[in-house]
């Protein structure tokens, strides 16, 4: 066997790890040739205007708040500088209308359904929304904590049919029996009138309902997905039969794989709202 100094062997290395991670962005970079609306640029959407926590103080090109983050991981995934991502503005509903769109991909809390799944296209889901328990101050100011101990002395109110009545009855197990409302507004407005202390939201409901609709509105906590049967899913949103799909699809699997979806999440999902984890 040749000998070969020692500092000759680390130089190849280094070498060869540069060029695999050349050839790696290349390849990434090289997916989405020819596939974006403009030669050479991401062109990503978000809502009008977009708020906290998706992104902080409406501004999605500093990378700040839990989607504008997402995206510009995706986005160096695929093989883009920062430089090369471009921001454009929709509504809700005009995104998810059939059609050409002005966007490579939008992201503005989209719930992957089958119904919009005929006229658009998704990635794989980037967000399983937790589940998220909201009360009013005066319930704090009781003694209600994010402990499932706690969670059980509360008069709890639900949607009957949806994926939160479940995890009232199976896995909070109240004291006494939740009321059933028909839709979320009855809910909300049972907890103004005092009729019920605490209701189950999925997280990004929770924080707009406790920010919004309700004066003195807290989310104690939440729940991980994956103690969800059937979480709320978010895609990243295209135009039906976009060939980018596949290229966005790799570049998630890669932040799941590699972890970095899961510290982003943490970091504005979790630590940036102040929502604890209930024990």
């Amino acid at each position: 066997m040749t000998n070969f100094p020692l500092k000759s062997l680390f130089f190849g290395a280094v070498v060869m790890g540069l060029v695999a991670a050349t050839g790696s962005a290349q390849a990434a970079g090289a997916c989405a040739e020819g596939k974006t609306i403009e030669a050479g640029k991401l062109t990503i959407a978000t809502g009008n205007p977009a708020y906290y926590p998706w992104v902080v103080d409406d501004k999605p090109e500093d990378g700040k708040g839990f989607e504008a983050a997402v995206a510009y991981a995706v986005a160096d995934k695929m093989g883009f500088a920062k430089d090369e991502v471009m921001w454009v503005r929709s509504s809700f509903d005009e995104a998810i209308q059939p059609g050409a769109k002005n966007f490579d991909f939008n992201l503005q809390q989209f719930s992957i359904t089958p119904e919009r799944d005929k006229v658009v296209d998704f990635s794989e889901p980037y967000y399983s929304a937790a589940m998220a328990v909201l009360v009013r101050k005066g319930s704090v100011d009781a003694g209600a904590k994010p402990e499932l101990a706690s969670l059980k002395g509360l008069k709890w109110g639900a949607v009957a049919g949806t994926t939160g009545l479940p995890v009232v009855l199976d896995l909070i197990k109240p004291n006494s029996d939740p009321l059933l409302y028909d839709d979320n507004a009855n809910v909300t407005e049972a907890m103004k009138s005092g009729q019920i202390d605490a209701a189950l939201f999925d997280l990004p409901t929770a924080l707009y309902l406790a920010a919004v609709v309700l004066d003195d509105g807290v989310v104690l906590g939440q729940f991980p997905a994956d103690r969800t049967e059937k979480p709320d899913q978010f895609g990243l949103l295209m135009a039906d039969g976009n060939p980018l799909k596949a290229c966005v699809d790799e570049a998630l699997e890669a932040l799941k794989a590699d972890g970095s979806l899961a510290k982003i999440e943490a970091e504005w999902l979790q630590e940036a709202t102040g929502v604890p984890v209930i024990k």
